[in-house]
């Protein structure tokens, strides 16, 4: 039988009674007493042969003693049988149908018990000595205080025994002793007194007892919900971004292509430096939207930390390049300092600079006046990347704290009320997936020192592409010849497309679905390249589409572009060998991919479909 515990709060200061507890509560409480009366009327039969023993040598008739003793015999067949049958009932029947049928029972078998021991002061009294008459005094006596305590939980139970036994043996006094009852009786009343406080003593702890455990199956209870909608609310982020990426992609994705074809086109020397930075800017904020995707993947347990030669000089560049605008508005120096070695450490890239971001926007964020410095510096066989503030500092007692979620010191909350305490929590969990160990040291008023130590890689001729900036990239750009055909359905992205690949020298057609596209084919447009769209709001498969424009063009190259994060179609897609290019799409693997197929389209046999 599964026990549900009912909701019973109590009132604030107010001590929990018998009432207070659940129904479940009570029948446990029930289990208890009914248990010492099945002992009980064992352990009286016991009791009863040394006293039968003891008459017989007096010289007296034990036959009623013996009939006594029987009596309890009988009694413990019958209550063990309904011991048994109780538990049985306990095991299937709801705690209420329990109480209701067995509760009346239970006094009864209670009532029983407690009045049987009043016979043989009754049957012995004139006949037994003295001391036959003080030895089973003090013996009910004994089982009374035994009692008193595992018959208590249920104390209407205990007062039924207790009432009918020791009552009606204090009152059995003058026939039990003529000649000193006025000194036996005073003891029996006072012990009379001494077990009812006793049992109600022993009753209220049985009682808080249960009422503690309840409430303890409560919070558990409650905490697995607050767990569970925790779950549910985290799985519900994830499902949003994984479902809305496609969309929050699209203009990120447009924008890039925008940038670089303003690149291209900009006659102006004047312009180079502010397009070259607004360039890494795109570049940065596309990385950084990814990291943002990924790290949801991440939390939803459908991604692998991808762990690789990492140019650490590069991650540092580049996040510098992200955060030296915001700095110079808050009138702060931001400086680098790199190693005159190359630093090549073992690190998930995207993570990296995921944490790295949210320790110098912190660093910003609490420095009123001074600077930030961004160090990479060697540490024994590793790198350490640091970030150091001259700002506010952390209290010491703080210090455990710290990188806990939605923590903020009093400090922070008088400098910037935005923050929600995140940004360090994921620093410890980004370096948590990678492997790496990270730290700080700080003086309050003074400033800080964020780290992260990484384990040193060997030197590789392509570090991971997450760490590349514009200044490590390829910048000129082949003027190709060719045709390309781009299906989407957003204008402003076909828009992006167009203006990009006419810079490079391409002939350019877009569709907005895949009718559009075959009736471009059917006017003689004949494209070395196709890119398609996964998700189109005709309803139409990407896929499906790139498959059926690759069958008619069999001399051209094609691949997926998509939004999501990950999708049976595309995984079917990339299980075929055609190549997936995830939004937004950064120019400079655009210019790779084009440069591979165009180039193989020059030289002889193209590679239709993968890109290696």
């Amino acid at each position: 039988m599964s026990e549900r515990v009912e909701e019973r709060p109590a009132e604030a200061g107010k001590e929990l009674g018998y009432a207070d507890i659940s129904t479940a509560g009570r029948v446990g409480l029930f289990d208890v007493a009914f248990a010492r009366i099945n002992y009980g009327f064992g352990a009286m039969v016991v009791v009863s042969l040394p006293f039968i023993a003891w008459y017989i040598h007096l010289g007296q008739n034990p036959l009623g003693l013996v009939l006594w003793a029987a009596w309890y015999f009988v009694g413990l067949l019958v209550v063990r049988w309904q011991y048994r049958r109780y538990h049985r009932e306990r095991a299937e029947g709801e705690p209420a149908a329990i109480l209701r049928r067995w509760s009346p029972r239970i006094h009864g078998m209670a009532l029983v018990y407690g009045s049987s021991m009043a016979v043989p002061p009754l049957l012995t009294a004139h006949h037994a000595t003295f001391e036959f008459q003080l030895l089973y005094l003090v013996t009910i006596a004994a089982i009374v205080a035994g009692n008193s305590v595992h018959s208590s939980p249920v104390l209407s139970v205990f007062r039924c025994f207790f009432l009918t036994g020791w009552g009606s043996v204090t009152l059995l006094v003058p026939y039990s002793f003529p000649g000193y009852w006025y000194y036996v009786m005073p003891l029996t009343l006072i012990y009379i007194r001494t077990m009812l406080k006793h049992s109600a003593i022993s009753h209220r702890f049985f009682v808080q007892n249960i009422a503690l455990k309840e409430e303890g199956a409560r919070l558990a209870e409650n905490f697995r919900r607050a767990k569970e909608e925790a779950e549910k609310a985290l799985y519900n982020k994830n499902l949003f971004l994984t479902t809305a990426s496609h969309d929050l992609r699209q203009p990120v994705h447009a924008m890039g292509f925008l940038v670089e074809s303003i690149s291209r086109s900009n006659r102006d020397p004047a312009l180079d430096a502010a397009l070259a930075d607004l360039r890494e800017s795109v570049r940065s904020a596309t990385q950084m939207f990814n990291a943002l995707l990924d790290l949801s993947r991440i939390e939803s347990g459908r991604v692998q930390i991808k762990t690789e030669a990492v140019d650490l000089a590069a991650v540092i560049a580049n996040v510098a390049t992200i955060f030296r605008e915001e700095a110079r508005n808050r009138g702060l120096e931001l400086r680098v300092h790199l190693p005159a070695e190359g630093a090549m450490a073992v690190a998930d890239g995207t993570l990296l600079r995921q944490s790295l971001s949210n320790l110098l926007h912190n660093a910003l964020r609490y420095t009123r006046q001074g600077g930030i410095l961004l160090a990479v510096r060697r540490r024994g066989g590793g790198w350490r990347c640091e970030v150091w503030d001259t700002g506010i500092g952390i209290a010491t007692r703080d210090g455990a704290d710290i990188f806990s979620p939605f923590f903020r010191n009093e400090h922070a909350w008088d400098i910037d009320s935005a923050g929600h305490g995140l940004g360090l929590a994921v620093v410890a969990r980004c370096c948590a997936m990678m492997g790496a160990k990270h730290g700080f040291r700080s003086r309050e008023g003074k400033g800080s020192c964020f780290w992260i130590r990484l384990d040193a890689a060997k030197k590789v001729g392509h570090p991971a592409l997450a760490g590349l900036t514009a200044s490590t990239l390829p910048q000129a750009v082949p003027h190709w010849s060719g045709a390309c055909l781009v299906v989407d359905d957003d204008p402003l992205v076909r828009s992006a497309w167009q203006t990009l690949m006419q810079s490079w020298g391409l002939q350019v057609a877009c569709a907005e679905s895949g009718g559009q596209a075959l009736r471009l084919l059917e006017s003689g447009f004949k494209p070395d390249v196709v890119f398609c769209d996964q998700r189109l709001r005709s309803g139409e498969s990407g896929f499906e589409l790139l498959c059926e424009l690759l069958e008619r063009l069999p001399d051209a190259s094609g691949a997926m572009i998509s939004g999501e994060l990950d999708s049976p179609e595309l995984a079917e897609a990339e299980e075929q060998g055609y190549l997936v290019l995830r939004k937004p799409v950064e120019p400079t693997e655009l210019q790779a991919v084009l440069g591979h197929w165009l180039l193989s389209s020059e030289g002889g046999e193209p590679d239709f479909h993968q890109f290696t």
